[in-house]
This record gives C-alpha cells, structure tokens and sequence, in this order.
C-alpha cells in the first residue's frame, strides 16, 4: 500500500506577560478553559510558561494551514482574555529558567527526578511535524536517509538567537541547549524495524526509558503512531513558515519514498558527518555554508536550498504544496526569525522588550487580529 503522506503539526509556544514581556506561568483557569475547548489539540509541558498545540491527522498541506491558523488563533485569543500574549519562538530572549514554575504532574515529576537540571533548563520551544507511513519496514529506510536533510531544515526554522538575556552567536541557541537531553541529535542508522525494535526494547529492559517517546532524537519513527517525525526545528514565529518546513519536510519524505520504490535510494552518511552541518545551521542559519556531503566541500546554504527545491520538485504538485513550497524563497529575502529578531535588537540598541514584542505580532499575523482598546490594556 503506497503512503498516504498525512500531516500532523505540534508547536510549543511561551506564554508572556505583556507588560514585563518575560514568561509567565499561565493561570490554571486559562488551561482548564483551553483542554475544554481544544480538548486533545492543547496539551501543559513541564513549565508553566509553556502550552503545546496538536493538530490532527492533515489530509495535505492546505488542511494543515487551517488546523495551524485555527488552533493558534484560539489560544491566542485564550492567552488575551486572561491578560498575556503568546510567541513563537525557539527560546525567550531573557527570562531566566530557574525562576520558572515546574507543572504539577507525576510525568514531570519523574523526570526533574531523573534528570535535575538538565530537565528543568530545557526551557525551549519546538516544532514538531509528522508525516504518516504506514509501512514500518520502509519508514526505518526513509528515516535512515531523511537524517542527510535536517540540518538544512533546521536552518530554515531558526527562531532563537538569545539566552538568558544575551546574544549567544547562534541562531538556534534551542538545539544546542535540547544536546543536554539524552537521546537527543542525529540517530544512527538502522538496517531493519526489527533492528530498531530490539534497540528500543533493550531501553525499556534496562530501566532507561519506559516507552519509545524517550527517545528524543531529530527524527524518530513514532512510538505510537504509523509516523515518522521530525523534531529538529525551532518553532517558527509565523504560520507561514511552520506550513513551508511542514510542506518541505512531507515533499522530502514522499521523495525518498519515490526513489524507494523505484529500487533507488539516497546516499546514507555517518551521523557524525551529519552532526557537523547540524552545528553550522545552529551557528549560521541560512548565512552560513553547509557540507556537501557527495561532493565534499562547503556550499553556501542558499545554493543548497535551490537544489534541495529542485530534488523535491517533481512531487509537490501531486501533494498540492507548491505555495508553501515557494514560501521558501521567501525566507530567503526576509531571514528566518532568528534574522528578524537579530536585526531588531540592533535597530533598538540592544531593546529584548521591541524583540518580544515583534516576536508577539509575528506569532499573531494571519491568525488573530485584537481590537485596538484590548491592545492598549
């Protein structure tokens, strides 16, 4: 049975106080109100300044933007009607982790106990889109091969250039901080299903995690669901990049999936060769280079993006994604967030308040629109 390529997109988002623009732990009766609304789609995280947002299982592309823009309008209009504001973003630019409220839950609990610190500075802020395949035998091949295109997924997702109230010099400051976790970064390779099952259930015998959802890797098939995952990007700050990485990351899937079928394959590469360009998008973005790896030489990312576009060009049509594709070379012309909010704090002398507050209108744009006398209060 061929795959049907199904969309499901997870997006983390900090909740801030308006006036002080730092995080700030969402009031109990704004949660309550939200799981009655959104029911499954709105899941807490650890800290209390952190809501997630799910949709569901997406047909295509267009479907996915609507459940985006319809899920984000809705918690932003929740976060307004209680007094704060919501951003998209990989990290906040100052507020300090360790005056954050942990989530009283029993999950969270396990693991501050677990990991200490480790856990409770994880104070980031992800993207996280899977696409639906449903043969687990070609979604390990796929996985396998779809490692070579995260970091240049990454770059395009970058959306977290500060920490603790300091320009770190990256872009993704998020995916250097998530490196603490285990199980975290580029996976290795696995021949088979049952290869990866056996490893998967030599964690679980071995008391180191008690489901395959510990394994925290940049792509993962799913423990529970027929889908492979990809988790390596900062959350974008507007709707319209999260539906491009969405779109960009199915159209690399269904490629691959193509050239599987067709008894082709892409070339596969050691996770350390791959880890090496990870750090380049994390420090760079899409100013920086990346490794061709075929070639074996540096490329700046932008001439890696035209090809990457042309390798995935002869399925967009089919998955009618070919506007979200083009979004593309929109970042391109304007900078990931991570640009955008380095180009702010410049212009205003070093102001993380002018940044949270582009960072809020972005996060609104094309969702919600508040009326004038609400902005003001």
């Amino acid at each position: 049975m061929d795959p049907h390529f199904t969309i499901g997109i997870e997006e983390e988002f900090q909740v801030v106080d308006p006036h002080t623009r730092e995080l700030r732990s969402h009031v109990s009766e704004m949660l309550a109100e939200g799981q009655m609304l959104l029911q499954e789609h709105l899941k807490p995280e650890m800290h209390k300044a952190v809501v997630e947002i799910g949709t569901g299982i997406c047909k295509n592309v267009e479907e996915a933007r609507a459940s985006v823009v319809e899920l984000r309008r809705a918690i932003i209009e929740l976060a307004h009607k209680n007094g704060l504001r919501l951003v998209a973003a990989g990290t906040h630019p100052f507020s300090d982790w360790r005056t954050q409220e942990i989530t009283e839950h029993e999950r969270y609990k396990n693991i501050i106990d677990e990991m200490g610190d480790v856990a409770r500075g994880n104070l980031i802020f992800g993207l996280h889109v899977h696409i639906g395949i449903e043969d687990r035998e070609i979604a390990i091949a796929l996985c396998n091969q779809m490692r070579y295109f995260l970091p240049h997924i990454l770059a395009l997702s970058t959306s977290s250039p500060f920490w603790l109230g300091r320009r770190t010099g990256l872009k993704s400051t998020r995916a250097e901080i998530f490196k603490k976790f285990p199980r975290t970064g580029i996976p290795d390779v696995f021949s088979s299903w049952a290869e990866f099952e056996l490893f998967v259930q030599t964690l679980i015998k071995t008391n180191c995690i008690d489901n395959g959802k510990k394994i925290w890797w940049d792509i993962r098939p799913h423990a529970f669901f027929n889908t492979l995952e990809v988790r390596i990007c900062d959350v974008p700050s507007s709707v319209d990049t999260t539906i491009a990485l969405a779109a960009l990351i199915q159209a690399t899937i269904a490629k691959l999936w193509l050239l599987h079928k067709n008894n082709m394959s892409f070339r596969i590469y050691r996770s350390s060769l791959i880890e090496e360009n990870k750090w380049r998008a994390a420090r760079y973005g899409i100013e920086g280079k990346l490794i061709d790896l075929g070639k074996q030489r540096e490329v700046p990312f932008r001439d890696l993006l035209y090809e990457y576009i042309r390798f995935v060009d002869d399925v967009v049509d089919d998955l009618e994604s070919r506007t979200a594709i083009n979004h593309l070379y929109r970042i391109l012309e304007t900078g990931t967030s991570a640009d955008r909010q380095l180009r702010t704090y410049e212009e205003t002398n070093g102001d993380f308040t002018a940044v949270v507050d582009q960072l809020i209108e972005e996060t609104m744009e094309g969702c919600y629109a508040p009326n004038p006398q609400a902005a003001r209060s």
